[in-house]
């Protein structure tokens, strides 16, 4: 069945050191700490990997986060990938359920979110489906 979830989230990231050889690479490494309500509450962690251009509002990010809570009442956990850039405030995002990553309730989910940034408030959008017999 096609679902869609809506809702806000917090996050909080963390600078982290980057390892010896990508040290002197200009990018930039993050622990992420989010917490998720709304039609999905849960939490999550993750990493992020990210480079800020010297041009405005140019920067790109990777990164990926283990999400565990309930989504429209069924309970589970999922993993995000994220793979986003920005070119001159114009953002392109890639944020999707890791094949196979979803546990308990949530096994079979595929889905793309959509974080929407409105005067410092994180929303997302999750367009997501699960098998018929989950």
């Amino acid at each position: 069945m096609s679902m869609q979830a809506t809702g806000t989230f917090e996050v909080k990231l963390m600078p982290e050191s980057l390892s010896g050889i990508a040290e002197k690479t200009g990018l930039g490494r993050m622990l992420l700490d989010k917490k998720f309500q709304g039609d999905l509450e849960a939490s999550s962690q993750g990493e992020m990997l990210a480079f800020r251009s010297s041009v405005p509002s140019s920067a790109g990010y990777v990164a990926m986060e283990t999400v565990s809570g309930t989504l429209h009442g069924r309970s589970g956990s999922f993993v995000l990938q994220h793979s986003s850039t920005m070119t001159r405030g114009v953002s392109e995002q890639s944020i999707t359920v890791v094949p196979d990553s979803g546990t308990e309730d949530l096994a079979g989910l595929v889905g793309r979110l959509v974080i929407i940034i409105v005067e410092s408030q994180h929303r997302y959008q999750f367009d997501y489906t699960l098998p018929e017999n989950a």
